[in-house]
């Protein structure tokens, strides 16, 4: 099961927040760079190497976190949504199954092909009772009443249709 991870990354005139998500732990890097970093969140969490904050156990609800040095302030509005019993998955493993899956089906399409290719001229005997030879020629339709045919020598209601 894929996890289902949504997030909102805050830009600051000095870089990006950083947001890492593993299972249920959230951890945000601040792009403020020193060591007196102030943290302030709506929710409980820990700060380490004061630039990290992390939340363990995060709970998918949303959460506004800001750091600050001295008088400059970065503001974050995080909504992560987090799964405990997801795997993670790296690039390489996710190409690796969409290639399998590309490859499978070309190699059925492949299939289908070569074994359809010899079917073309052959009719199915199964529901086809007529007998096989020339084809009966089925007299023309009768002419509808409601229609009077054209005639060569009238001038009147169909003499724009002649030919030129």
């Amino acid at each position: 099961i894929l996890p289902l991870v949504s997030f909102l990354i805050g830009v600051s005139s000095q870089g990006e927040f950083l947001v890492e998500i593993s299972g249920t732990t959230v951890t945000i890097t601040c792009p403020l760079e020193d060591d007196s970093i102030q943290w302030t969140s709506s929710r409980n969490g820990e700060v380490t190497e004061e630039r990290k904050f992390i939340f363990r156990d995060h709970d998918s609800s949303p959460a506004n976190l800001s750091c600050s040095l001295g008088k400059t302030k970065r503001e974050l509005y995080l909504n992560a949504r987090v799964c405990a019993t997801c795997e993670e998955l790296d690039a390489l493993t996710v190409a690796g199954i969409i290639t399998a899956d590309l490859l499978i089906t070309l190699g059925l399409l492949i299939l289908v092909y070569y074994f359809s290719r010899g079917r073309k001229g052959r009719a199915s005997s199964a529901g086809d009772s007529r007998p096989r030879g020339q084809k009966m020629q089925r007299p023309p339709p009768v002419p509808n009443p409601d229609y009077e045919p054209i005639r060569k020598g009238q001038r009147e209601l169909y003499a724009g249709l002649a030919p030129r």
